[in-house]
């Protein structure tokens, strides 16, 4: 074939001074020929990836592999990258690292394709025609969103990456080559400017390099964070590699005595295991100088090494050669193969105190664990030959996945779903038991929530508190490894807006806003309503049919969209209720729902407004003096938060009261209200053995329940306690107490008022 017919992209990455001719030339057999304008269209540039193909794919595949090239080639003619190369050397090197992971023929011709659509404006219909549709849906997947008019630069971004990782819950592969993609990126940002090269490097950082460490793709996870660590600060990256490679001269005679004795101990044992030195990457040296503010000795004063051997007794048995061979640094070591991470690694860690006192870090695990360590999920392709069972690393990759579409469900905003994805990147784990034994895994930091989210949403829904390891614990306590995990739930519990500062799983995250948009929307819209009524019957009107003409005027000169959204905000206090009435009447001028009207408007009420402590997010009861039926109440008009309501003595509302009087109003209990409130109790005692325990049997004999319990004074002799409990009402609390008093030690009790 001649030189004119040729494309200009492969000419261009064929020329002299091309960085990727002297790549693919480097790869070839020396007694190769060197490019000529004679070579057929796709033999030379494909030559390293061809190559690669022929260990695992068949010819009727490669084939197709050739022909997807050919079409890529063809829509990226005369695309260039910023580096100068043609735009097509890009989709062969991702095809490259993809094929270096044995993935099938779809997602390489995928690879080869990812842009096209994208960047050429190709249809997805014509890849399904010309190839299939397999490869189509692959495509689609990693194609950003750009046609569509999105608020912001953000907004797309946000909603092309729910996009990808939602084909990615449909088929892995879709992640995997986007990794690739975004790997080669990374490799080649010398190539773009300093500030999109951070830009980039941050999101990596923020989001690719925790999903790649989610799918256990650990080799990978290294070189992105080193990459993007050389963009983001290239001077220290490079005083750091400098240094690193300066230390290594210098403590090469200690890692070899601890090799040696190590090589010349397991033997003895029969274990033919492999004796790997683990390097730190710059980027985890920098973390830990930084987190730990150390210097860099110091970080560097701890010595890495792996063991790899054949099979799971021998991991034991090795770590016992090591334990007797150096001494053990008490709780310094970890099983993560009776309890593997979230992301399916295995292995045991433990440290030691070597030659000199120094530290020795030690992994110990089989060549399959090693597979499973550095290449994830990607084993299944790499390795799928060796017969190798990797059932459950896919099942937990699996339920991953499938909890992205959890998250979806429950999901309007495409930013809420990044952040709510971002939660569930955890490199750490803790392991909980359920009453009935069952391990459940949740990220470290998780709390007695995300254990019930993860059991059922209902439970997560209805919690109240927690049985860790038999004692009650509030549902914001952390969980630690090991912990027994019980869930307290009523029926008429509900989630609280609260919970989201403290849980650490995004399936908790999305179902808590999910109730609090859906139901607390509908509660808001009826307690709106019941408000509106009370504000009209006041003025001797019937709240007005849907279809009366003055709704859509207040509607639209409120800038609200509905009649429901109006009722809402009388519901949650952003608008009020005896404003809005006023508009009904007839020949009444329109007046805006300002400061100015409210203390008009106020002084015309007369009845108080009706309240059941149940009406989530229209009704607060104030957590500074707790309001139970029963109690005297008055309450503040809160923009966002409904009515807040107080007790009439409390200090605090006595307080704001006097500074903003117009935004209080009259309100009383409903003849049916919750029972399960909870009030606060000063209890002075005589700190004797047993005394926390005689007066929880008394509260828990008069039907009530303890849901925090705190001890500021905890010596022995005169203490405080602080309790809070749970009561239907004020007579009920009145019982509550007389129980409490019927303990000897019980020196004093006083409702708490005011914050303590």
């Amino acid at each position: 074939m001649g030189i004119k017919n040729v494309s200009s992209s492969l000419l261009h990455a064929l020329r002299e001074n091309s960085p990727f001719r002297k790549r693919v030339k480097k790869a070839l057999p020396t007694d190769t020929p060197s490019f000529s304008p004679d070579t057929t269209n796709t033999g030379d540039l494909l030559y390293p990836l061809i190559t690669q193909l022929k260990t695992y794919l068949s010819p009727s595949d490669i084939e197709q592999v050739r022909e997807a090239y050919r079409f890529a080639d063809k829509a990226h003619l005369g695309q260039m990258r910023s580096s100068g190369e043609a735009y097509i050397t890009h989709p062969v090197a991702v095809t490259e690292i993809c094929a270096q992971w044995k993935l099938d023929a779809s997602a390489l011709m995928a690879a080869l394709l990812h842009d096209v659509i994208e960047d050429q404006g190709i249809e997805k219909a014509e890849i399904a025609e010309r190839f299939n549709t397999d490869v189509a849906e692959l495509v689609d997947g990693l194609t950003k969103l750009e046609r569509i008019n999105f608020a912001s630069k953000s907004e797309q971004q946000a909603e092309s990456f729910r996009k990808m990782l939602l084909a990615t819950a449909k088929d892995v592969r879709v992640i995997l080559v986007k990794l690739a993609d975004r790997l080669h990126n990374m490799r080649t940002l010398g190539g773009v400017e300093p500030s999109k090269a951070r830009r980039v490097s941050n999101e990596t950082l923020e989001i690719y390099a925790p999903i790649a460490n989610r799918l256990g793709l650990n080799h990978l996870v290294r070189e992105f964070e080193d990459l993007a660590f050389e963009a983001y600060y290239p001077n220290r990256y490079r005083v750091l590699k400098q240094a690193l490679e300066n230390a290594h001269n210098t403590n090469r005679n200690l890692t070899h005595k601890i090799t040696d004795s190590i090589r010349a101990a397991l033997p003895a044992y029969g274990i033919e295991g492999k004796l790997i030195g683990r390097e730190k990457t710059l980027f985890s040296i920098h973390k830990k100088m930084k987190e730990q503010k150390k210097s860099f000795s110091e970080v560097l004063d701890i010595y890495g090494f792996r063991i790899i051997v054949n099979t799971l007794t021998e991991c034991y048995i090795a770590l016992g050669v090591l334990h007797q061979l150096y001494r053990p640094i008490p709780g310094k070591f970890k099983d993560y193969i009776a309890l593997p991470k979230i992301n399916g690694y295995q292995s045991l860690h433990t440290t030691l105190v070597g030659p000199y006192g120094t530290p020795i870090e030690f992994q110990i695990r089989t060549t399959h664990m090693d597979h499973i360590a550095e290449e994830g999920i990607a084993a299944h392709w790499i390795y799928k030959t060796d017969n190798m069972s990797l059932s459950d690393l896919q099942k937990q990759t699996h339920r991953w996945l499938q909890s992205l579409l959890d998250i979806q469900s429950q999901t309007s905003d495409s930013s809420e779903f990044i952040d709510n994805v971002k939660v569930d990147l955890f490199p750490d784990a803790v392991y909980v038991l359920t009453p009935k034994g069952k391990i459940i895994s949740l990220p470290r930091g998780a709390t007695p929530i995300d254990f019930a989210y993860s059991i059922h949403t209902k439970i997560g829904n209805h919690a109240i508190s927690a049985l860790i390891n038999g004692k009650e614990a509030p549902l914001k306590t952390p969980l630690v490894s090991g912990d027994t995990v019980q869930i307290i739930t009523n029926e008429k519990a509900a989630p609280n807006i609260q919970w989201l500062n403290f849980v650490r799983t995004g399936k908790a995250r999305s179902e808590i806003r999910h109730y609090l948009k859906t139901v607390n929307l509908e509660e808001s819209i009826q307690f709106g309503e019941k408000l509106l009524r009370q504000a009209l019957k006041e003025l001797n009107i019937d709240i007005p049919s849907k279809d009366d003409p003055t709704w859509e005027k207040l509607a639209k000169e409120s800038g609200a969209h509905s009649i429901d959204e109006i009722l809402m905000d009388i519901g949650v206090g952003r608008r009020l209720a005896a404003v809005v009435a006023r508009r009904f009447l007839i020949d009444s001028p329109l007046i805006a729902t300002s400061a100015a009207d409210i203390d008009e408007l106020n002084a015309a009420r007369s009845s108080p407004i009706l309240i059941q402590g149940n009406e989530g997010q229209s009704v607060t009861l104030s957590p500074c003096c707790t309001p139970i039926p029963g109690d005297n109440v008055i309450a503040v008009i809160r923009p966002g938060y409904g009515l807040v309501v107080h007790t009439e003595d409390c200090p605090i509302a006595i307080g704001q009261r006097a500074k903003e009087p117009e935004r209080w109003v009259s309100v009383a209990w409903d003849q049916e209200y919750n029972k399960h409130l909870s009030t606060r109790l000063l209890v002075t005692i005589q700190n004797e053995k047993g005394v926390i325990g005689r007066i929880a049997g008394q509260i828990a004999s008069v039907g009530s329940n303890i849901i925090r319990l705190h001890m500021p004074d905890e010596s022995m002799g005169i203490a405080d306690l602080q309790l809070t409990v749970q009561v239907e009402d004020r007579n009920h609390l009145a019982t509550v107490i007389r129980a409490i008093r019927q303990v000897p030690q019980v020196l004093k009790i006083v409702r708490i008022k005011g914050y303590y």
